[in-house]
């Protein structure tokens, strides 16, 4: 599996998606209980960024995590921060360079490949939590599906729930679609709608 190619493909799944936004998007609530659209996208910008640093070797404080600025562009933040992220991942020996991620613990770091896992996972779920809070398609790769589930059902189940990083697994029936099962593992009811915040 070439992650990394996998990863551009979820860049532009994500971009596709965040293209779609529009102004009046930004206060809608998601499917991440705490973030309206605008509120997620600023996320999306900072992880990004946050995956960048690491990637440099500078990932190690909080601040560069969380300092995503949409600014009065948040579709142009996005692409800019997915460049600058697609750039430190293309980087000869960053799938053994040592990423740290201060959201999972401080101090914690992992080799590359895995940490550009975790950011594959994230952003083919961020994608979906950005469509259908706007009413907007979300049709992921299935290579890109089954290389999220491979991450995601590595995720322990200790840690999840409010205030984590992934929420509890919730079931669904054993004839779910990967798409379903994928976002069922990381605590997302595949029946959600969006409504106003």
């Amino acid at each position: 599996m070439d992650i990394r190619r996998l990863d551009r493909q979820v860049l532009l799944l994500t971009g596709e998606v965040v293209s779609r936004v529009k102004a009046d998007h930004l206060r809608l609530a998601t499917p991440c209980a705490d973030w309206t659209v605008y509120g997620l996208l600023r996320h999306l910008v900072s992880q990004n960024e946050g995956f960048a640093a690491s990637a440099r070797g500078v990932g190690e404080s909080w601040a560069v995590w969380r300092d995503g600025d949409l600014g009065d562009d948040p579709v142009g933040a996005y692409e800019a921060s997915a460049d600058e992220v697609a750039a430190a991942f293309a980087k000869d020996d960053v799938l053994e360079r040592r990423f740290p991620l201060p959201e999972v613990g401080e101090g914690f770091g992992v080799p590359g490949r895995i940490a550009i896992g975790f950011h594959l996972l994230d952003y083919v779920v961020h994608a979906w939590d950005v469509a259908v809070a706007i009413g907007a398609p979300w049709e992921p790769a299935a290579e890109l599906t089954t290389s999220a589930l491979r991450v995601a059902a590595q995720v322990p189940d200790e840690g999840r729930g409010a205030g984590a990083a992934f929420r509890r697994r919730i079931a669904v029936p054993n004839d779910a679609s990967p798409d379903h099962r994928l976002l069922a593992l990381l605590g997302r009811d595949p029946s959600w709608t969006p409504g106003p915040c």
